[in-house]
């Protein structure tokens, strides 16, 4: 069951119409899958919800949405399909845009908060400097979302400039961008995370942002870390991923059949005893990565600063429930046997969405590994603050 936050006034979303998209986005799964991204009717009605304006500073025309409520709606639509749900996450992306200067900002949204913005940072391409900018050339992968991105952003650096350890991101309209469609994956596979292909396009100093960079704005959802929500959002698509496979099982537990004759699910010991282990593991989950969510959002509105154990549980929390799910997906798929590898039967599609989850950079292995350390106070990998 969805619930609202209660540390903060959350933005509201017509629960009606969400829910008549969620059913939409179930009906159409195969067309997101076979085309490869998420259609643009159903980004449409993303920015007509008021998803993409989520993290829009108020002056500008944003709703202020406390993070675990858009993290909340998130899972919703991740549970309905892991794609979408993973496109819908990059709602939050327009926070990487909060170190542009304001009169860049002003001009992004001069015709309203629903801006669509979509990128990819790496391998960061050199930029050649020119008199005002760089004439940025490059190719980039892992565009998520970038079929229905307004803006997109790529990943630059530049020779004989300013070094800085943060990556830094060139904004250009999308029209200026060419979209490889070579994404071709076992889950995920309608993201549209294609390749970005640039030609020589001059971009000026002040669309030249600082990925995780000081916000010009000071706004409440500026300040939350850029880092720590970008894995946040990305693991919340494994918890409603998961979230479905479970469901699944339990919906044909009683009415499956075995051609061996063997009982239904629902009158096997082993599938009672996983799917309560299942169940446990992803509400256990859930719990702490909203708990630490909430914590940080509270601490933030009082108007201080994260300390770093603080950052390093978001960031552990959010790794931990992307395990977690994947972990649980895998369970309901091994226990409905041969039922589970047929390509109409969605459990096959949850068990890839949310290993391809687990998988992302910012949540593998190598996460847990940078909390140890925050934790005995070694040196730990940039980024991971």
């Amino acid at each position: 069951m969805f619930e609202k936050s209660q540390s903060h006034t959350a933005a509201v979303i017509d629960e009606q119409r969400f829910e008549a998209l969620l059913n939409d986005i179930v009906k159409r799964r195969k067309e997101i899958q076979d085309q490869r991204f998420v259609s643009h009717d159903i980004v449409a009605e993303l920015k007509a919800l008021g998803l993409y304006n989520s993290f829009v500073p108020e002056c500008f025309g944003g709703t202020g949405m406390h993070p675990s409520d858009f993290m909340r709606y998130i899972e919703r639509i991740s549970a309905a399909d892991g794609s979408v749900g993973w496109v819908a996450s990059f709602c939050f992306a327009t926070k990487y845009l909060s170190s542009l200067p304001v009169k860049t900002l002003e001009v992004i949204y001069a015709d309203g908060p629903d801006v669509v913005f979509a990128g990819a940072v790496f391998p960061p391409q050199t930029a050649i400097k020119v008199e005002g900018g760089v004439r940025v050339t490059g190719r980039w992968g892992f565009g998520s979302g970038c079929m229905g991105a307004d803006v997109i952003g790529v990943g630059i650096k530049v020779e004989d400039g300013e070094k800085s350890q943060l990556p830094l991101m060139a904004v250009l309209p999308a029209d200026k961008v060419k979209i490889d469609p070579v994404w071709n994956t076992i889950g995920m596979t309608g993201t549209g995370s294609h390749d970005l292909v640039v030609e020589d396009v001059f971009v000026p100093d002040d669309w030249i942002l600082v990925r995780g960079g000081p916000p010009s704005i000071d706004t409440p959802a500026y300040r939350y870390p850029a880092l720590a929500m970008a894995a946040q959002v990305l693991a919340v698509c494994g918890l409603g991923v998961a979230r479905a496979a479970i469901d699944h099982v339990v919906g044909v537990a009683g009415k499956s059949k075995s051609i061996t004759g063997a009982p239904s699910l629902g009158d096997r010991a082993n599938v009672q005893i996983h799917l309560g282990e299942c169940e446990a593991k992803l509400r256990a989950a859930q719990c702490w990565f909203y708990e630490r969510t909430d914590a940080a959002w509270k601490q933030i509105l009082a108007g201080k600063e994260l300390d770093r154990t603080l950052n390093m549980e978001l960031r552990l929390a959010s790794s931990h429930a992307a395990k977690t799910s994947a972990d649980v997906a895998r369970a309901c798929f091994e226990m409905t046997g041969t039922m589970g590898i047929f390509n109409e039967n969605p459990l096959s599609r949850y068990l890839t969405d949310a290993l391809v989850t687990a998988q992302h950079a910012f949540l593998a292995e190598g996460t847990f590994m940078n909390a140890g350390k925050v934790m005995v106070g070694q040196p730990f990998m940039h980024g991971f603050d």
